[in-house]
């Protein structure tokens, strides 16, 4: 539950080499927390790479840096402090792993590069327009067509950046047959494949994120089947622990509290900050305490990681707390700003470049007890698999 002074000494390697590198545009948008392009995340995707540091949880052997987890904890933690731009998941944390465990070494050799390169991005078809927490119900079919291709028919909804994608990970009802999880296939599908069509969708933070994403009689070759046929299921869990325990965002919280208190060192209530308001400090110090809690409980995770155990229902722990907390960070911003916190659709400068984004980012972020799997099924799979609980 404590860093060595090696482990304590990669952390300020981590501080100071972001300082000295992160691009003076992107370095000028983190003072503030401002939102990033795409665009902006790709440039610090190439500058990460050329680092090493893009993937820290990657093995030397697929490209990666080879870290510890406990560096690998370090170094992402370090960079959501920071305050760098958010790095697509869909390729670095989601499919590249799958693709290393259950991919054949053509997939390998042919993908994992260009992941990590950053020269092909990838979205996520999980979701549809009526199976979301209740994954298991899709209806996306992909038949056989008996040229050694699948035909996708279907639609995905909450694509993220898929109109930047070159290609999407999915699952698909291969077997239309068999019963729930059982007839799901994984399969990688190119983007720009005929019949692929792609509608953004305008958050109300003014995020152009998300995207309804259809299939239209879409040719894929079977050799982008990853792991066995009609044996998806056991991809798609392994995905979305990795997913959970990336949704904790225990340094992007806190970096959010540190906001907080410079916001309201600035807001004067007579002569005094409200930093110096008692009732406003209360609510600080019991969102730090949560924040601790789940800190310690990132260090357990990380402790059974670093000795060589996968992520398992516990990041269902990680992923109920940290989403809950990071939602209340961004309520208490929204409260101490008052009126100033309707402006997120005002030009630059109506409200102070510290408050501009924090209403975009409280949008945005009432999504994070539901992606991932609502926090109401994580507690269900707490309920039965670490509790002990019959299911009801």
């Amino acid at each position: 539950m404590s860093f060595t002074p090696e482990q304590l000494a990669f952390r300020q390697e981590v501080t100071s080499w972001v300082s000295a590198n992160m691009p003076a545009a992107i370095k000028e948008k983190a003072a503030v927390d401002a939102y990033f392009s795409h665009a902006e995340g790709m440039e610090w995707h190439k500058v990460l790479f050329h680092k090493g540091w893009v993937a820290p949880h990657w093995p030397a052997a697929f490209g990666g840096p080879g870290l510890d987890a406990t560096s690998r904890f370090i170094l992402t933690e370090e960079l959501e402090l920071l305050g760098t731009p958010w790095l697509s998941p869909f390729g670095l944390v989601m499919v590249g792993p799958l693709i290393m465990q259950f991919g054949n070494q053509a997939q390998q050799e042919r993908y994992l590069p260009k992941i990590l390169s950053g020269e092909e991005v990838w979205c996520q078809g999980y979701s549809e327009p009526n199976s979301g927490s209740d994954l298991a119900s899709l209806k996306l079919t992909a038949e056989d067509d008996g040229n050694g291709n699948f035909i996708l028919n279907g639609q995905k909804t909450w694509t993220t950046y898929a109109q930047h994608a070159d290609w999407i990970f999915l699952l698909a009802r291969t077997d239309p047959k068999a019963k729930k999880q059982a007839g799901i296939s994984f399969i990688l599908c190119p983007m720009k494949s005929p019949g692929v069509t792609v509608r953004p969708t305008l958050t109300t933070g003014g995020t152009p994120a998300f995207c309804d994403t259809f299939f239209e009689n879409v040719v894929v070759p079977k050799e982008n089947l990853v792991g066995p046929l009609n044996g998806g299921w056991t991809l798609a869990k392994a995905l979305l622990g990795h997913e959970r325990t990336l949704i904790a965002a225990v340094g992007s919280s806190s970096r959010a509290l540190a906001r907080i208190k410079r916001i309201a060192a600035g807001t004067f209530v007579g002569s005094h900050s409200l930093l110096e308001e008692p009732a406003f400090l209360g609510k600080i110090a019991r969102l730090e305490v949560k924040l601790e809690a789940l800190r310690m409980t990132n260090y357990r995770t990380l402790a059974g990681a670093q000795g060589g155990h996968a992520p398992g229902p516990e990041s269902s722990i990680l992923k109920v707390r940290g989403s809950e907390i990071n939602q209340q960070c961004f309520e208490l911003a929204m409260e101490l700003m008052g009126h100033d916190s309707l402006e997120w659709f005002n030009e630059p400068g109506t409200v102070p470049a510290l408050e501009q984004w924090v209403p975009s980012s409280f949008n945005y972020t009432r999504a994070t007890t539901i992606y991932g799997g609502s926090n109401e099924i994580q507690r269900n799979i707490i309920a039965k698999l670490i509790l002990g609980l019959p299911s009801v």
